[in-house]
């Protein structure tokens, strides 16, 4: 009994309690009682990984906190758990690469974006075929090319990454 409980305190010590790093685990659910929302929260602030669910049990967005801001990488499914829209987070706002997808979860598009809004290049796509590429500063568009000469005669490619 002693070096079993022994082992289990010192497990304890070593490993932290995840609960007092993250906070306290939170779950809403639907009036029908159904899922709506997991995560954790601190000091009544969201924060690390969050999952939402939609209405039919399938989940709707991932991705994490931090003080209540999405940061990192967030997924959005469809109700039918399809692709959506997937990308980075800063300080609560969409930035860096973005995917579109079409409603049947193939990429549609994919953008830069800077504090939400367009910002640098988008790049269209047709029967997942690149079919031209846009280019944006502050939300409003610059220039669309549909053949990758005319682009790269006018742009560096390692824009791009």
């Amino acid at each position: 009994m002693f070096p079993k409980l022994f082992f289990m305190v010192t497990l304890f010590l070593f490993l932290g309690n995840p609960s007092e790093e993250n906070g306290e685990y939170q779950r809403d659910y639907y009036p029908t009682g159904k899922l709506k929302s997991e995560g954790w929260l601190k000091n009544n602030a969201k924060t690390a990984y969050w999952k939402y669910y939609h209405p039919n049990g399938k989940v709707s967005e991932e991705g994490h906190y931090q003080s209540n801001r999405r940061v990192d990488y967030w997924k959005f499914y469809t109700v039918n758990s399809k692709p959506l829209q997937e990308g980075h987070y800063k300080n609560g706002k969409m930035n860096d690469w973005w995917l579109f997808f079409d409603a049947q979860g193939k990429i549609d598009h994919k953008c830069q974006l800077k504090n939400g809004e367009k910002n640098g290049y988008c790049l269209k796509y047709k029967n997942e075929k690149l079919a031209s590429a846009e280019k944006y500063t502050n939300g409003k568009k610059i220039k669309e090319w549909y053949s990758f000469s005319s682009f790269t005669k006018e742009n560096n490619v390692s824009d791009l990454r």
